[in-house]
């Protein structure tokens, strides 16, 4: 069952300005360590950052709160796969609005996909409820 979807679509010039201006104060507000480091460590720095502000605002909206209600920035993050594949990871706040979102007997999975075409970064987020399975012996002796 869908729970929520989110999408957003990002300037990268826009991002890259922000990071001129504002630098380390704007990096450590909105993105992780983790996401920094990813960012700083890629050929193209600023069309990272630019699909990672995306995808934050895309998992809020998917949340259904927007950037309002006690959502931090660093409650959602982007972390990758080693097969590169991109994850959200929800703390705080933004994991407490996911465990609302969920029904009993469910769990939440949030799937997110980014792209970008300069000037442009886009994410998708799609949060989906799972019905957790029980064991195979569950309620047998």
């Amino acid at each position: 069952m869908i729970l929520g979807v989110g999408t957003d679509l990002a300037n990268i010039d826009r991002i890259a300005g922000t990071l001129d201006r504002f630098g380390d104060r704007f990096r450590n507000r909105v993105f992780t360590e983790t996401e920094q480091r990813k960012a700083e460590g890629r050929a193209d720095t600023v069309g990272t950052y630019a699909k990672r502000w995306a995808a934050k605002e895309a998992c809020s909206k998917a949340l259904g709160t927007g950037l309002r209600m006690g959502i931090a920035w660093k409650d959602m993050a982007v972390t990758n796969l080693r097969t590169g594949q991109p994850v959200m990871q929800v703390t705080g706040w933004a994991a407490e609005r996911l465990a609302q979102m969920t029904p009993p007997g469910h769990e939440a999975v949030i799937h997110v996909s980014l792209t970008d075409d300069h000037p442009w970064a886009q994410a998708f987020v799609l949060i989906e409820a799972r019905p957790i399975a029980d064991p195979p012996d569950a309620g047998h002796t």
